[in-house]
């Protein structure tokens, strides 16, 4: 098996080869004057550069014709002199060019966080949330890395030329003879730029698959403690830091090959031009002073070559980053709108159409589905698992996207709608609810920041007395923690349901969201349930009979079919159905909420 094996590109990833420079110039267009100041000081440098050989050799000349040795300090002073210059500019030239880098960066990691946030469920179906943070976080970190090093490739670019210009102004014979000679190492370097970039692109693969398994195990924890699978999660982490260390590692050693070639090559390029310019000296044909400049101009000829030969791995990383971002930004959405007008539903009526809808190629959990909800209906849908109870509420929150049909809310085709716009008017309480690091306060008023403590409240108060805020050691300011781990499951269910009645939706989707919770919570949510319900048209997809029971229509499913249609009354004479799912299902809960609610009843008197 080879290093490479198993480690998977993502299928919306492309090479973008000749468009990938100028999609990161955009980027950087907007620093258009910082960067014609940066190319300012790398010519001035160069210029410097260039001129600290000349003056070492003028010395070496004067100095065996006679000159006075005051002459020598002169020349001492101005290198020391274009030192201190050379060091400001470059000083200069670094601190714009960080700031040029840090700027373009957030651009692009902001871009890439707003492509990711805006993808729907599905994408996240598909692909790892782990590789797709990789991209958002680390590689935006490659990408600046690469702008700061292509300032520097530049810089080391007119360095080099202004060096081959003094050379070539000594003596162009020697000078010839070192370009004849640098071929073989540009040719070194070309043939490992293609290798580099392979090995780079595959190294970020493989530490995002490790990103991703640290994710997903840190996710997970508690479910790993409660059976016992810390050792099988630490395995896996393992066997992908394994998978992550051998790609590296032959990343690293074909970077490392590259390097020493160089020197190899250089070196022999370097005896060669001594022998020769010794020769020259010796025949008459350059002074010593031209000879010593050809020397220390060789040094810093070659300095720049092989720090650009070198700065290829970095570069290919930079450029890999690059593309796996631009990637990201460029997938297309499966959900696409055909119009982004920012409507206000008046009523909440939903229509569907013909509708059919799978996941990726899956079986069809709807087809040719047809269904009609009436304004400020409250709908209850009942079902076996898989029979497309929440891919109902998920199409209408165009979470994912339909195949064939149309679904109009308001008589307005659902793919006309700007989506955030639309959102804000739907209340979604799911059956795990997330809450956010922060307080309760900061939690319900996720959906609607504008909402006072006040209002909260008075909300509050209004579903069961607020006795379930009350228990919570400090009211609306109690910490919720890390997805809610600070409270029950019931709190948190009261405390999303919350953040939806402060919201005043137009359309209400509860998904399951009391099939976890003890009755008496129950009872609780119910309260809140009915401040919602009477102003909204809801879906209700439940496995509790209080949560549907009151509904004005029940719909039951199977496969992705209407089987029965009516009240709880009408459906239970009918005999069908619903009458086997309540008599095999419902009864005993039937049982368990008349006894609770009797309870409740007595405990209020």
């Amino acid at each position: 098996m080879g290093f490479f094996d198993g480690l998977d590109t993502e299928g919306y990833d492309r090479q973008y080869d000749d468009k990938l420079l100028p999609r990161i110039f955009s980027y950087l267009k907007p620093y258009l004057k910082e960067i014609g100041l940066v190319t300012l000081l790398v010519l001035f440098n160069a210029g410097l550069s260039g001129l600290a050989p000349m003056l070492v050799s003028t010395g070496l000349d004067r100095v065996e014709h006679g000159d006075p040795v005051s002459t020598v300090y002169l020349i001492t002073a101005t290198i020391a002199l274009i030192g201190t210059a050379t060091w400001v500019g470059n000083w200069i030239r670094r601190r714009i060019t960080a700031r040029i880098v840090a700027d373009a960066s957030i651009k692009l990691a902001t871009d890439a966080f707003e492509a990711a946030t805006k993808h729907d469920l599905s994408f996240y179906d598909e692909y790892s949330s782990g590789k797709v943070l990789s991209r958002i976080t680390s590689d935006p970190r490659e990408f600046g890395q690469l702008v700061l090093l292509t300032t520097d490739i530049v810089a080391l670019l007119c360095e080099t030329l202004a060096i081959s210009v003094v050379m070539f102004y000594y003596n162009w014979q020697l000078s010839l003879l070192l370009y004849i000679m640098l071929p073989p190492v540009f040719w070194m370097a070309t043939a490992y730029r293609g290798i580099a970039r392979k090995v780079t692109a595959d190294g970020m693969r493989a530490m995002a698959t490790v990103n991703a398994t640290i994710r997903e195990t840190i996710s997970g924890i508690a479910v790993a403690k409660n059976f016992r699978q810390e050792m099988n999660i630490y395995n896996d982490f393992v066997s992908a830091n394994k998978t992550s260390y051998r790609v590296n590692l032959r990343r690293g050693l074909v970077l490392a090959l590259v390097i020493p070639s160089l020197d190899a090559v250089w070196g022999i390029l370097t005896a060669v031009m001594v022998y020769a310019g010794g020769f020259s000296v010796a025949q008459g044909f350059i002074t010593i002073g031209a000879w010593y400049l050809f020397i220390l101009a060789l040094d810093r000829f070659a300095f720049p070559l092989l720090d650009l030969s070198s700065y290829w791995a970095n570069i290919q990383a930079g450029l890999a980053a690059s593309e796996r971002i631009f990637a990201l930004i460029d997938a297309q959405p499966a959900v696409n709108q055909k119009d982004y007008q920012k409507i206000q539903l008046p009523r909440g009526q939903i229509e569907f159409k013909q509708v059919s809808f799978r996941y990726k190629n899956e079986e069809p959990v709807l087809k040719d589905f047809n269904l009609c909800i009436k304004p400020g209906e409250n709908l209850a849908i009942v079902g076996h698992t898989g029979a497309g109870k929440s891919s109902i509420a998920k199409l209408i929150a165009r979470f994912y996207e339909f195949q064939e049909g149309s679904i109009l809310i308001d008589g307005f085709d659902i793919r006309s709608f700007d989506l955030s716009f639309y959102r804000r008017q739907l209340g979604i309480v799911t059956q795990v609810p997330f809450l956010f690091d922060g307080s309760v306060a900061d939690n319900i008023r996720y959906g609607n920041p504008t909402a006072s403590d006040a209002e909260i409240l008075k909300l509050a108060r209004q579903i069961g007395d607020g006795e379930w805020l009350d228990v919570m050691s400090d009211g609306l300011n109690t910490a919720v923690g890390e997805r809610g781990a600070f409270l029950s499951m019931g709190q948190r269910q009261l405390v999303s349901l919350m953040r939806v009645l402060v919201q005043k939706p137009v359309i209400f989707i509860l998904d399951e969201a009391t099939a976890s919770i003890d009755p008496f919570t129950e009872w609780q949510i119910q309260q809140g349930l009915n401040l919602v319900l009477s102003q909204t048209t809801s879906i209700l997809i439940a496995h509790r009979l209080s949560t549907i029971q009151s509904a004005d229509r029940i719909l039951v499913l199977d496969s992705g079919s209407i089987l029965e249609e009516g009240t709880h009354n009408n459906l239970m004479e009918r005999g069908g159905h619903y009458a086997k799912l309540y008599n095999t299902y419902f009864r005993h809960q039937s049982l368990d909420y008349i006894e609770q609610s009797r309870q409740l009843a007595g405990s209020d008197k």
